[in-house]
C-alpha cells in the first residue's frame, strides 16, 4: 500500500469541456476495462482537457506528465535520492499512479525517447506490472490505474514516433478542431466574450488551418482563440488582442505573419495602423 493521499491528485471541480461525438461513452467503456488509452490530435484541440474533465467524471485522481526529450526512465519511475539520512527511494509520477489507482496521462508522449517510454510496456498488457529494477520491487498496478497518452500526429518523423509495439498496447480516440459553430460556443464560454466576436475568431481560425502545410505548421488552436478572446474580455482591441495571441505566436516569417493579419482584418474591418503591435 501506498502512503500517498490519492485526493491531492483528484480535479476537485468540474472542467468544462463541451463533446464533439461520442467520446464521453468510448472513452468510459475503455476505462470500465482499464483499456489504455492514445489520444492522437492537433495541438490545442482539447485533448488534455478531454482527459481532466473525464477523470473529474470518473472520479479518479489524475496524474499529468508533460514529456519532453530529456526525460529518462527514472523521471517516470523514480530514484535513489541522498537525505540526511543516507539514500531514500522517491516514486516518479508514473509509480505513484501505479501504487494509487490514478490515470497516468503523458502528454506528447513522442517527445520522450523512445528508450524512455518501453518503461510502460509491462503496464500496458495483460501483466498490470511495473518492475523498479533498482529497487528490487515488482509494483502490482492497482485496478483503478490506467494510462493514457497523447500526441499530435502532425509532427510525426523517422525520428519522432512511436514504436508500433508502444502503439499496439493502446486503443486510440482521434481528435480535431470542432465544427466551428461547436469552436465558437466553446471559444466564447472559456473566454467570456459574445458568441458573434467569438465565431469571428474561428473564422480567422479556419483561414490559418487552410495555410497549413503552404508556410505553416499548424493552423491556430482553439487555445490561441480563447487567449485571443480573454484579452479581448480585459478591453484590449480585438485587433490588438489577435495580433498578440494568434498572429505573433504562429510564425516569425514576415509575409506569413502580414497573411494572417490579412485574414483578421478581414473578420475585424475595425483595424487600424494605431492598433498594430510592433
Amino acid at each position: 500500500m501506498s502512503d500517498i493521499d490519492p485526493d491531492q491528485f483528484r480535479v476537485k471541480t468540474e472542467p468544462y469541456y463541451r463533446p464533439v461525438g461520442n467520446e464521453i461513452e468510448q472513452y468510459a467503456a475503455a476505462y470500465d476495462v482499464r483499456m489504455p488509452v492514445m489520444l492522437k490530435g492537433p495541438t490545442g484541440c482539447g485533448k488534455s482537457r478531454f482527459v481532466e474533465y473525464m477523470a473529474w467524471k470518473l472520479q479518479r485522481p489524475l496524474i499529468t506528465v508533460a514529456c519532453n526529450e530529456d526525460m529518462t526512465a527514472s523521471d517516470l519511475i523514480g530514484r535513489f535520492l541522498l537525505d540526511i539520512n543516507g539514500t531514500k527511494w522517491q516514486d516518479g509520477p508514473l509509480t505513484v499512479a501505479a501504487r494509487i489507482g490514478a490515470i497516468c496521462y503523458l502528454d506528447e508522449v513522442v517527445e520522450a525517447r523512445q528508450d524512455t517510454t518501453v518503461v510502460i510496456h509491462p503496464l500496458t498488457d495483460h501483466r498490470r506490472q511495473l518492475p523498479l529494477e533498482k529497487k528490487g520491487e515488482l509494483v502490482d498496478a492497482h485496478p483503478d490505474f490506467q494510462v493514457v497518452i497523447s500526441y499530435n500526429p502532425g509532427y510525426q518523423s523517422m525520428m519522432k514516433d512511436l514504436k508500433q509495439s508502444t502503439k499496439q498496447r493502446f486503443g486510440a480516440m482521434s481528435f480535431d478542431y470542432p465544427q466551428a459553430a461547436t469552436e465558437a460556443e466553446i471559444v466564447s464560454h472559456e473566454a467570456g466574450i459574445d458568441l458573434k466576436t467569438a465565431e469571428r475568431l474561428v473564422q480567422v481560425a479556419q483561414r490559418s488551418r487552410n495555410l497549413k502545410g503552404h508556410g505553416l505548421d499548424e493552423g491556430m488552436s482553439t487555445r490561441l482563440l480563447v487567449y485571443a478572446g480573454q484579452l479581448i474580455s480585459q478591453d484590449i482591441p480585438a485587433p490588438a488582442a489577435c495580433q498578440m495571441a494568434l498572429v505573433e505566436p504562429l510564425t516569425d516569417d514576415a509575409d506569413m505573419r502580414d497573411t494572417l493579419q490579412a485574414a483578421v482584418q478581414t473578420f475585424f474591418p475595425e483595424i487600424t495602423d494605431s492598433s498594430k503591435v510592433a
